[in-house]
């Protein structure tokens, strides 16, 4: 099982940035996938993006190609998510996610962080 705390929330005005960090620990060599997901109030949680810890191109939705980026240090065990050009419609709960496959569904993943809250507001 791999552990995830997430960090980075916060408020911000639209057009502003953001930077999420997910600090990983115990047995991440069993999970190769990271994955970013968010959920407002009364939506289904949906995916973000996702990158593998052994490398590879980064996969975003097309809600935020563009605007958001991910990345990851294997030395620290930490992925980031950096946030850029926040819209309203991106307020909602983060949570970082692990699995052994790649996919958009939160089915895929087997282990979640607790979430930290994006507020886009002016």
């Amino acid at each position: 099982q791999v552990q995830l705390v997430e960090s980075g929330g916060g408020l911000v005005q639209p057009g502003g940035s953001l930077r999420l960090s997910c600090a990983a620990s115990g047995r991440t060599f069993s999970s190769d996938v990271m994955g970013w997901f968010r959920q407002a109030p009364g939506k289904e949680r949906e995916f973000v993006a996702r990158i593998r810890w052994s490398g590879g191109s980064a996969y975003y939705a097309d809600s935020v190609k563009g605007r958001f980026t991910v990345s990851r240090d294997n030395a620290k065990n930490i992925v980031y998510l950096q946030m850029n050009s926040l819209k309203p419609e991106d307020t909602a709960v983060y949570y970082c996610a692990a699995g052994r496959r790649a996919g958009t569904s939160p089915a895929v993943f087997d282990s979640w962080g607790q979430g930290t809250q994006v507020t886009v507001s002016s």
